[in-house]
C-alpha cells in the first residue's frame, strides 16, 4: 500500500478540491489538508496554492504528482505481477500512435497473442507525447511511436522508416498522375489530422521549408480517426495527407491512390521504445522479428 500522503496528493490534484477529495477518499477535510501540510512539510515546498477561489498546482507539485503517478502504478504493477505469476500469465500494455493503430502493428500483436498462450496484451492509442508520459509512469510497458524521443532511461527498436503521401480517391483527377506538385496541392479539397497530431505536424514543416504555409491549402475538414479520413478518401469527399503505412492495403485493392508530393520527402522512422528495466527481452525480440516478417509477406 502506498503512503495515503500520497493518495491525497493526487486526490486532491485531480479535482482541484480539498472538499472533493476528502469525498473521493473518505476522509475529513481537515484531514486532508493535514496530509498536504505533512507532505509539504516532508519535501520542503508548496505543493498547492489558491488564487482567485480556485486551487493550482504548483511547479513542485506537478513533480510530486508526476512521481506519485509512478509510484502508484508501480504498486499496482507489483500487486498484479504476483497475480499473475501464480497463473502464468504474461500481461503487456502497449501505446500505440493513432497513425500506427491502423498498420501492420496491431495485426502482429494480435497474432503473437493469438499464437502464445498465456500472454495478454493491452494495445493502448494515443498522442506520442501522452504516450511518452504513461511509459515515464509506467502505465504503459512499451510504445510504438513515429519518430524518436531521446531519454537514457530508454531503449529504443527501429521497426520500419514510414513517409506521408497524397492519398486521394481513384476517381480524382489527381489519380491519373504519377506525382502532384504543391500548386496541385493548392487546389484539393483537404481532409487532414488534428493541428495537435504528429503527422500534420510533420507536413507543416515541411511545406515551411518550401516556403509555404499549410494556411495557403483549402483544408476543409480535420479528423483525429485515421480509419474515418480513409473511408470519407474513399468515398471522394477530399484528399489528405497520411503514412504510406496506413494506407498499404487500400492502396494495393485500388480503393485509394497514393502520390508523392513534389520537393516534399516526408519521412520518419518508427520506433518502438521500452523500459531499459523491461523483463521480457526475448518476448521484445519475438515480437519484432514477427513485425519484419508480416511486412514481408505484405
Amino acid at each position: 500500500m502506498i503512503d495515503p500522503k500520497l493518495e491525497t496528493l493526487l486526490a486532491v490534484h485531480e479535482t482541484k478540491s480539498f472538499t472533493k477529495a476528502a469525498k473521493h477518499l473518505n476522509l475529513t477535510q481537515p484531514a486532508v489538508s493535514q496530509h498536504i501540510k505533512m507532505l509539504e512539510k516532508d519535501l520542503g515546498a508548496q505543493l498547492f496554492l489558491r488564487t482567485d477561489g480556485a486551487l493550482k498546482t504548483t511547479v513542485e507539485g506537478e513533480i510530486a504528482v508526476k512521481y506519485a503517478t509512478r509510484i502508484k502504478t508501480l504498486y499496482q504493477n507489483l500487486k498484479q505481477a504476483i497475480i499473475d505469476q501464480s497463473t502464468h500469465l504474461t500481461r503487456l500494455t502497449i501505446g500505440i500512435t493513432h497513425t500506427a493503430e491502423s498498420n501492420y502493428m496491431v495485426e502482429t500483436l494480435a497474432r503473437y497473442s493469438s499464437d502464445n498462450h498465456g500472454v495478454l496484451i493491452t494495445i493502448i492509442s494515443d498522442t506520442i507525447k501522452n504516450l511518452y508520459k504513461k511509459l515515464k509512469t509506467y502505465e504503459i510497458d512499451m510504445a510504438i511511436v513515429e519518430g524518436k524521443i531521446i531519454d537514457n532511461n530508454f531503449n529504443h527498436i527501429l521497426l520500419d522508416t514510414d513517409y506521408l503521401i497524397l492519398a486521394v480517391s481513384k476517381d480524382s483527377p489527381l489519380s491519373k498522375k504519377k506525382i502532384v506538385t504543391l500548386n496541385d496541392l493548392k487546389k484539393e479539397k483537404l481532409i487532414l489530422r488534428l493541428p495537435n497530431s504528429d503527422t500534420r505536424k510533420l507536413f507543416a514543416s515541411h511545406l515551411q521549408s518550401n516556403g509555404y504555409s499549410i494556411h495557403e491549402l483549402n483544408i476543409i475538414l480535420e479528423v483525429d480517426n485515421v480509419s474515418t479520413i480513409k473511408d470519407l478518401i474513399m468515398q471522394n469527399f477530399g484528399s489528405s495527407i497520411l503514412p504510406h503505412s496506413v494506407l498499404v492495403d487500400e492502396i494495393k485493392k485500388n480503393k485509394i491512390i497514393g502520390l508523392p508530393i513534389e520537393n516534399l520527402t516526408m519521412s520518419r522512422e518508427v520506433n518502438l521504445m521500452y523500459h531499459k528495466d523491461f523483463n521480457y527481452p526475448e518476448l521484445l525480440q519475438e515480437i519484432v522479428s514477427l513485425y519484419s516478417s508480416n511486412q514481408d509477406t505484405n
